[in-house]
């Protein structure tokens, strides 16, 4: 939509401006004209044709020349199809006529829905940009700066243009299409014989497969009005006759309420491992609807961690583009499970994020071992055998993380029941009952983007790696600053064109893995989920379940990456890095080296595919053929050279 006016917002309530309002269906437009969803063109000779800053037609020209430039070697129908939106968007331009009477239109009220007050005071009036008219008072209960969990669920802003729709019977039941969602939109369910009898009309399910799963159903559901649209899930199921195909928005209305009878299906005891890609996927995840862009490569291996370990989660989180899809006022994409847990997070600055999740961790620490102590002496005091075995088994379990679940419910049911006559007793009793919340052991995360991890807080990063706590770091490699303009960082390889290397980075790639490792005993893993996602989960679980601190470096690609393929296929570009050799996947696991073992495995294969095709199915190193082409080349020779020179070490230290 195009408004001659800044105001169009208010258009309603202010006719009297004398706004005038455009629309154009630029999507369809590209589609037919095979641009796909590249709507630039369209909307960018709307805007010259209504802004009337110069002439028309010599804006018309000036655009079509630069198309030429910039389009001619690849070819007369690339500029073609360009030079065709440019007349399109000025032609398919249609104004509405605003009645005279909405001058003195006045906004109805209107009855909220049923909802928290929170989302009601807070979250609606903030995301209407009326935040600034808010009262302090309408902030009770959030005056210590706390937000509530999962407020994102919410919005329901439904912004996509397409969404998939499930082909039942092409179905094989991977879930690989869940694992990749970005804004878990799409989820697998199990239905039990009572839940398929009452299902609405339309909510179809087949035969769950597998062996555990002969009592279930099966059913893929869709959010589409949490979905971004951006066909990831389509893109990577592997059916041969695809069981998601992207379809009008307006044509899926109907699942809305089978998304709303979804989640009122129980939870189940899943019969297979959590560390599996199917098995993962029938976890709640705890990271939903964030405000990330269609096809972010950062938030599905968020999203992973939360199902693997968000109910007992503590996040700290560097600035950057995770802390502004992690939680961007007032909404919060992070979410509670059925039994009201999930991640506790909070975000720092950009140069302090580790050492503030080290203090996350620090203080955990010294309240479990506080825990330690008073069960120790209620252990050597006069209590039921009940109270003693639970007290024994939790001790004996403290840093299993699996374990101290079963042994925190088995302790705190044997406290409550216990009413001593002897006063220090029930004083031990009380203490523990009082930080009940720490008897399950934590799993502390630090998350952040190669800005913070390679630059800004890297001096913080190595302190924390360097102190040997139990820690877990989390880098979503963009390879750029992404959140703030897209500036060159030390992650940003040779040759790649970003902000402050306009004429292409001239230096390599900080190698952050090697760095780690070379301390010996920090566990390292290199990790693209599109390219291997078994080796991704592997990695996941090995390093939350090293006693030590952890770093896993994630390929994730970006809108500023410039995808040819588009951010529909940022799975399928995870692949591609690897193919070429651009990106190596590894794990270092120095209790390997405990069991005589090398430490280091080596997961990804000898590259098969050209390393320059890859590189130059991005902008971010294509532009840099057309603004400095001899550079270009010499700049692409070194960055595949540094990357078989990486490829080298990796294979040596694999050899052992």
């Amino acid at each position: 939509t195009l408004s001659s006016s800044s105001a169009a917002s208010d258009v309603y309530k202010r006719q009297e401006r004398n706004i005038s309002l455009y629309t154009i269906n630029a999507v369809d437009i590209a589609k037919e004209i095979g641009l796909g969803g590249r709507t630039n063109m369209i909307m960018q000779s709307a805007f010259f044709k209504l802004a009337d800053i110069i002439p028309g037609e010599e804006a018309m020209k000036y655009m079509k020349d630069s198309i030429k430039k910039t389009y001619g070697k690849k070819g007369d129908k690339v500029v073609n199809m360009n030079n065709l939106a440019l007349d399109k968007g000025v032609e398919a331009l249609t104004k509405v006529e605003i009645p005279a009477s909405w001058k003195n239109a006045v906004d109805e009220s209107k009855e909220t829905a049923n909802v928290p007050d929170f989302i009601k005071n807070i979250l609606i009036p903030m995301t209407n940009q009326q935040g600034d008219k808010l009262p302090v008072s309408a902030f009770k209960g959030a005056e210590d700066g706390t937000f509530p969990m999962g407020t994102s669920k919410f919005e329901k802003r439904g912004i996509a243009v397409d969404v998939p729709e499930w082909q039942i019977d092409n179905c094989i039941q991977c879930n690989q299409c869940s694992y990749v969602c970005p804004h878990a939109a799409i989820r697998p369910y199990l239905l039990n014989a009572e839940e398929v009898k009452n299902a609405p009309a339309g909510f179809t399910s087949k035969k769950a497969i597998g062996k555990g799963f002969e009592d279930f159903n099966f059913r893929i559901q869709v959010d589409v009005l949490d979905c971004a649209g951006c066909g990831n899930c389509a893109q990577v199921c592997p059916s041969k006759e695809k069981a998601l195909v992207m379809k009008p928005i307006a044509t899926q209305m109907n699942e809305t309420a089978n998304w709303d009878y979804a989640l009122t299906l129980s939870g189940k005891e899943i019969p297979m491992s959590k560390e599996t890609i199917k098995g993962s996927q029938f976890e709640e995840p705890l990271l939903e609807f964030s405000g990330a862009c269609a096809g972010c490569g950062e938030t599905p291996y968020a999203k992973l961690v939360t199902q693997l370990f968000g109910d007992r989660m503590m996040v700290a989180n560097a600035t950057g583009c995770s802390s502004i899809w992690g939680g961007s006022a007032p909404s919060t994409p992070y979410t509670t499970n059925r039994n009201g847990q999930g991640p506790a997070w909070a975000n720092s600055l950009f140069e302090d994020n580790a050492e503030y999740g080290l203090g996350m961790y620090l203080g955990v620490k010294q309240i479990r071992n506080k825990i330690a102590d008073l069960a120790g002496e209620l252990l050597e005091a006069d209590v039921s055998s009940e109270v003693k075995e639970a007290l024994k088994f939790w001790l004996d379990n403290i840093v299993n993380a699996k374990e101290t679940k079963k042994a925190s419910s088995l302790l705190i049911a044997a406290l409550e029941k216990v009413k001593a006559s002897n006063d220090r007793v029930n004083y031990l009793v009380q203490e523990i009952l009082d930080r009940k919340d720490f008897l399950v052991k934590k799993s502390q995360w630090i998350f952040g983007g190669d800005g913070w991890a390679y630059d800004i807080g890297y001096g913080g990063l190595d302190h924390v790696l360097a102190s040997g706590e139990d820690v877990n770091v989390l880098v979503f490699d963009t390879e750029v600053y992404s959140n703030t303009g897209g500036q060159s960082s030390k992650s940003t390889p040779t040759g790649a064109v970003a902000q402050f290397a306009a004429s292409g980075k001239p230096i390599k790639k900080k190698d952050l893995g090697m760095m780690a490792m070379s301390y010996g005993y920090v566990y390292v893993a290199q990790v693209a989920m599109g390219a291997n996602q078994n080796q991704l989960l592997k990695a996941l679980a090995e390093a939350e379940s090293y006693p030590g601190p952890s770093l896993v470096i994630a390929y994730a690609p970006c809108i500023n990456h410039g995808l040819n393929l588009g951010m529909g296929c940022t799975q399928l570009e995870s692949k591609r890095a690897v193919e070429a050799g651009y990106w190596h996947l590894y794990r270092h696991d120095p209790r390997l080296k405990d069991e005589g073992k090398n430490p280091f495995v080596l997961d990804s294969k000898a590259p098969v595919a050209p390393f320059k095709d890859f590189i130059l199915s991005e902008v971010r190193y294509s532009s840099l053929t057309r603004l400095f082409p001899e550079r270009a080349e010499k700049l692409f020779e070194m960055a595949e050279n540094n990357a078989k020179d990486r490829l080298e070490t990796y294979e040596r230290l694999a050899k052992g």
